[in-house]
């Protein structure tokens, strides 16, 4: 395994680098990482690498890491609003060995994941710090939308009204997505009106309609 040397403290170094050999890439401080879970059946953790450290010989090589959880390992586990590629940064930091790194993946802002074209295995994306000793989130509130009043998820579809802007779920409005992805021009039940009503046509060609949000599309 390489390392690159930056700083050397007492009998410790400090690590520009590290290259793990069993999955032969390089991590950095700030780097995000799968980190193997001691249950095979579950998926790998995730943290971000903080540091990396090493002995003054350049050996016994630890990962100062910060963790983020998914949703499920949360206070009040997994809400209707997150994302199935949605972690939270925590404030629990831990001390690794990179022989657990199982790989690197990136997590996002919340705004750059959903302007992403295609979203990878290795994509995820961050909008809350969780606070593991008591279960609070950083933010507390967030933008919420539709007659359900609920945060955005992006894995679920919405169609815009085009009188208020807001946007809503099809089966809160009571119609199928296919439904939703026909109708070239939405108003919803505080902006309709009878003439309103007429644009609603659920079978437009779906060719002539504009939508304004996409599920995101998976690379496999």
């Amino acid at each position: 395994m390489h390392q690159s040397m930056a700083k050397v403290r007492g009998n410790e170094k400090t690590l520009d680098s590290y290259t793990v050999k069993a999955i032969n890439e390089s991590i950095r401080p700030g780097d995000c990482v799968f980190m193997r879970s001691p249950n095979p059946s579950k998926p790998p953790y995730i943290a971000k690498v903080d540091k990396i450290v090493s002995d003054d010989n350049g050996s016994n090589v630890k990962v100062h890491i910060r963790w983020y959880y998914r949703p499920e390992e949360s206070k009040d586990g997994k809400q209707p609003f997150h994302g199935s590629t949605e972690v939270f940064i925590s404030d629990h930091r831990d001390v690794q060995s990179p022989d657990t790194i199982e790989g690197k993946c990136k997590v996002h802002t919340f705004k750059s994941y959903t302007s992403l074209d295609d979203i990878g295995n290795d994509d995820f994306f961050c909008r809350f710090e969780y606070h593991s000793s008591t279960g609070d989130f950083t933010p507390n509130s967030v933008a919420v939308y539709c007659t359900c009043e609920m945060p955005y998820n992006p894995d679920q579809f919405m169609i815009q009204c085009d009188g208020c802007t807001d946007w809503f779920h099809p089966d809160c409005l009571k119609m199928t997505v296919d439904e939703a992805k026909t109708i070239e021009h939405l108003f919803c039940q505080s902006c309709s009106s009878e003439e309103q009503r007429i644009l609603q046509n659920p079978r437009a060609n779906s060719r002539n309609s504009t939508m304004k949000v996409e599920t995101k599309r998976r690379r496999r």
